[in-house]
């Protein structure tokens, strides 16, 4: 595939000349690029691409990621506790930076042009990272091994590195669930096998997204764990260069969809004109404001019908004496669609809110889990084995159960529930719950085996490292539930006008998760190094309690599930408007999906 170089006016202007809107059937899934030239647009071949651009910018981004936790202690000397507060600092603010994406790409910029300013600000995070690692870190050549001690950082380099890795986590966490919505709208809505792509590319997205973080951590975390870490930083760096070319390179036949405004102005509207009205009794369905036709007043958005839930807000769109006498004001009356679009987002808030804790359990694989291998007799013959390449087992673990998952639990569960899907995505998530609990449990008697094992006046323990493999391989069933679960719901219950929002909240909950794992231990260390204790975390595990901090999050997550399940029951899904034309297609959709799965 040849590489297409673009300058930001042009992509911009290639973003503004190849828009379209949900719902406009294009004749063969075609889009007029110039007079008189005509060329197919999405379908699966973009939307590979776009998962081969997925794995290679992930690759880049683990390459710094799974390894940063003993890059801080071993290169910068930080305390454990204090590097895995770090860590979790850090990766959180990956992860919040994904709304950042999802608002510019909703609001202003679209999809195409903000996963291509973000990749580009990957790419130079990369480039000043291996710039400080190769003058001013990594001194002398090969510390930082475990064995070589470094020479102290100058200022200059501490504030590069910083700098070099938080715009790493600008540009990966804006780009990924843009990319993600941009995957998905390569599939025409008026296409009945639509629903069924998207479903399989979102399954696909998160595979990709673990094949491309294989290699980061086995190759890349043995390069950099024996003390070769510019190198490491390098390959992510020209992974992350790779990624980006691919990506302009399928500009031209993109399917593209339009910006449908700031969505805060739109959601603020209805609670403002709804306590205007606050004495002014709800009108009934027939009667609430909407436009006329089948256009939506949201550009670039389906109409969504009326719901019973948060009745308050129909308020907003009750017309009263006072809305006849002039033009139509937002702030006064919106219409239901409008209502509808603030009504989804107050009723995926709980469920989402339900799933940060699951992120607490994912963020201890960077971090508390490779310290606590880092402890472990880890010796294979003559070869050593980084701690943190056992997060290995975890990717192999969610490529295996993202087959058995798809070709075993599916057939099981659809012929218990009769649903062609097998499990809802909530019950996939509630399911991803009980396993990740699990998982913390495992890791807790880990870590009570490897502490029976510690000899006097030993650093390590003489348990294997191998003890660690089925806390991972359960960390990593439970992502194919809960994480897959996530994109499939965030992604299918929130309105048109706000996709890449509901994609970034899979990646906005990860943020929560890492900033409440920082709080937790900061809490737990404060707690108990009263008195002159060592603490739960110690910078010496051997004279802590790692394993009581796994059990603690084994019960938050325990008393998480049981208000996620009210959560779940309560909820009720989007209900979008459709025409005839519509009904017969959701119709079709409906046949294609219960035919595909049987």
């Amino acid at each position: 595939m040849d590489d297409i170089e673009y300058s930001t006016d042009e992509i911009e202007k290639k973003a503004d000349e190849e828009i379209i809107s949900f719902g406009k059937i294009e004749s063969g899934n075609e889009n007029q690029h110039s007079p008189g030239k005509r060329k197919k647009c999405g379908g699966w071949k973009l939307a590979s691409l776009l998962l081969v651009n997925q794995g290679l910018a992930t690759l880049a981004f683990f390459g710094v990621g799974v390894n940063l936790v003993l890059l801080l202690t071993r290169v910068l000397d930080q305390d454990n506790a204090v590097a895995a507060n770090n860590v979790s600092k850090w990766t959180g603010t990956v992860y919040l930076c994904s709304l950042i994406g999802a608002f510019l790409s909703d609001s202003y910029w679209g999809r195409y042009l903000t996963c291509a300013i973000f990749q580009l600000i990957l790419v130079l995070g990369l480039g000043l990272l291996s710039f400080a690692s190769w003058f001013f870190l990594i001194s002398p050549t090969g510390c930082g091994d475990g064995m070589k001690l470094c020479n102290t950082p100058s200022s200059v380099g501490v504030v590069m590195f910083y700098l070099s890795i938080y715009l790493i986590a600008l540009g990966y966490g804006g780009h990924q669930p843009t990319v993600a919505t941009l995957g998905a709208d390569q599939f025409d809505d008026s296409n009945p096998n639509a629903v069924i792509s998207k479903a399989a590319f979102l399954s696909s997205f998160y595979f990709a997204l673990n094949v491309g973080s294989l290699f980061s951590n086995t190759i890349l975390v043995y390069y950099e764990d024996s003390g070769k870490w510019t190198l490491g930083f390098l390959v992510s760096f020209g992974a992350a260069i790779i990624a980006l070319l691919l990506y302009l390179s399928g500009t031209s036949r993109y399917r593209y969809v339009k910006a449908s405004g700031n969505p805060l102005p739109r959601v603020a509207q209805v609670f403002v004109a709804a306590y205007r009205k606050w004495g002014v009794t709800p009108a009934t369905v027939d009667a609430l404001y909407e436009v006329e036709g089948t256009e939506s007043a949201i550009k670039g958005s389906r109409k969504i019908l009326h719901s019973n839930d948060f009745k308050f807000l129909d308020k907003a769109a009750t017309i009263t004496s006072m809305d006849l006498r002039g033009p139509n004001n937002p702030w006064k009356l919106c219409t239901v669609t409008q209502v509808e679009e603030a009504k989804c987002v107050l009723k995926m808030l709980p469920i989402w809110l339900c799933t940060i804790i699951y992120s607490v359990i994912f963020t201890q694989m960077a971090s508390l889990f490779v310290e606590q291998g880092d402890v472990m007799a880890s010796k294979l013959k003559n070869f050593r084995i980084p701690a943190a390449s056992m997060s290995a087992f975890d990717i192999c673990s969610v490529l295996i159960w993202t087959g058995v998952y798809r070709h075993v639990v599916v057939p099981m569960s659809r012929s218990l529930t009769g649903n062609p899907k097998g499990l809802t995505e909530l019950q996939r998530m509630g399911t991803g719950l009980i396993i990740g609990m699990i998982a913390m449990v495992a890791a807790g008697v880990t870590e009570i085996q490897r502490l029976k094992s510690v000899s006097p006046g030993s650093k390590k323990s003489s348990l294997s490292i191998f003890w660690q493999v089925p806390q991972y391989v359960l960390v990593g069933a439970s992502e194919v539930f809960m994480y897959v679960g996530q994109l499939e719901f965030f992604n299918g219950q929130a309105p048109d006008g706000i996709k890449s929002f509901g994609s970034s909240l899979c990646m906005a909950s990860m943020s929560l998760g890492n900033y409440v794992s920082s709080l937790l231990i900061n809490i737990v260390m404060e707690v108990t190094t009263r008195d002159g204790g060592p603490g739960w975390i110690p910078d010496d595990l051997n004279d802590g309690h790692l394993d009581r901090f796994y059990f603690l999050i084994a019960g938050l997550t325990a008393v998480d599930f049981i208000i996620y399940v009210y959560c779940a029951k309560w909820y009720n899904g989007i209900n979008l408007d459709t025409s005839e034309n519509g009904i017969q297609l959701e119709e079709q959709q409906k046949e294609v999906l219960a035919s595909l799965m049987s």
